[in-house]
């Protein structure tokens, strides 16, 4: 599904919302249209020899700044 990250030029409230075609979402806060579409992090995932072949972040708990939940598993990715 089309995950975006946008911005309220009016409030400035980051929000992520589902999105198909070409359809600009209102802010959830202000209700304002006047949103952008924000530039999203790519979620990296690392190959664990120790795992076996299993995709896991980082053990040094890098995981995924531009993911909502903060890690690999979070997003799905």
């Amino acid at each position: 599904m089309p995950l975006y990250e946008f911005l309220c030029e009016k409030c400035g409230k980051k929000f992520e919302e589902l999105v198909f075609g070409d359809k600009t979402p209102a802010c959830p806060d202000c209700g304002s249209s006047s949103t952008e579409k924000l530039l999203s992090a790519n979620c990296r995932r690392y190959k664990s020899s120790s795992a076996g072949g299993d995709y896991s972040p980082p053990a040094s708990g890098g995981g995924c700044a531009g993911c909502s939940g903060g890690n690999c598993g979070s997003c799905g990715a």
